[in-house]
């Protein structure tokens, strides 16, 4: 298959690409610059070498529908966006990213006149806070309240990415992770969970600047569950909750130091809660897409202390 990422050089997209590559597809990815720091961290040099990497802006619309109408791509994971710090400073600019982003791939598809499906990341920021949904877990029929630019940007993508298909029948899944954590988690405040991992790593100190629950999806889950429903065939646009291992930060805290002792002297927890649910089901993407990796949380954040202290060594 020849793949396009986009948004590849953030965590979800380096993974998404490595895990690509590894199962011998043709990967394209498109972004704003060259970097590839996030996949050299995780991918050997010779795995990096097998991408065909392309510069543009997703929200300069020639470029990208060029890009789709000239790449043979059989497959497309949309990632590129920007995070909900940067929209709530800047919604102008944010909007023109991700909503206007993601309303170039889908044309670019519509225009290229064959029938590519997308995968693409929305967010569990479409919902509203904890306490506007009450104790039952959260399900795709209930309805959406975000509290922040981003949530309302990913919020209009699923409902765009619904009507290409019923105007163009253009096939999408959209996913809405909450808190993707690992190596190439670096950016966003909800990344403050893999930095606290980072400095038990370096065995330096750190405040996670949240408090509350979190929950917590591992990338490699993460990157794995989007090449499944990007390869499951599933007709029509669809949108479905990613769930992973819900903790308070605190308990975090102290599940580090059983991980590596004296953690709790080097890791504070202080800040608001996130503003959003976090109760949610992910039953509709398992009956739609089958089983789903699900790597238990101690064994995930054990994974990843070990990464970053092989870095530092």
């Amino acid at each position: 298959m020849r793949v396009l990422v986009t948004g590849a050089q953030g965590c979800i997209g380096a993974w998404v690409v490595r895990r690509l590559v590894e199962q011998d597809h043709e990967v394209v990815t498109f972004d704003s610059n060259d970097s590839t720091a996030r996949l050299e961290m995780i991918s050997s040099p010779d795995l990096v070498a097998k991408v065909d990497r392309r510069i543009g802006r997703i929200e300069d619309t020639e470029a990208v529908k060029r890009l789709i109408a000239e790449g043979a791509f059989t497959h497309i994971v949309h990632l590129a966006a920007v995070l909900m710090p940067f929209c709530q400073k800047n919604p102008v600019a944010g909007g023109m990213i991700n909503v206007i982003g993601t309303l170039n791939i889908f044309e670019g598809v519509r225009d290229s006149g064959r029938p590519v499906p997308i995968v693409y990341a929305s967010s569990s920021a479409v919902w509203g806070p904890t306490d506007e949904y009450g104790e039952g877990p959260l399900t795709e029929d209930m309805p959406l309240k975000p509290s922040t630019h981003y949530g309302v940007f990913k919020a209009a993508n699923e409902a765009n990415a619904r009507n290409f298909y019923a105007s163009d029948g253009i096939s999408s899944i959209g996913l809405r992770p909450w808190t993707v954590f690992g190596p190439g988690r670096d950016a966003g405040l909800t990344a403050d969970p893999t930095l606290a991992m980072r400095a038990v790593a370096r065995k330096q100190p750190f405040q996670i600047r949240l408090s509350g629950h979190m929950d917590l999806q591992y990338v490699r889950d993460v990157a794995d569950i989007f090449i499944q429903c990007l390869f499951s065939g599933t007709a029509g646009a669809h949108v479905f909750n990613l769930r992973g291992e819900v903790i308070e930060m605190e308990a975090l805290r102290l599940l580090l130091d059983e991980i590596r002792p004296g953690s709790t002297e080097l890791i504070s927890v202080e800040g608001p809660e996130v503003p959003v649910a976090y109760r949610m089901s992910d039953e509709a993407l398992v009956k739609t897409v089958g089983a789903i990796p699900r790597t238990p949380l101690r064994e995930a954040i054990l994974e990843t202390i070990q990464k970053f202290e092989s870095l530092v060594d």
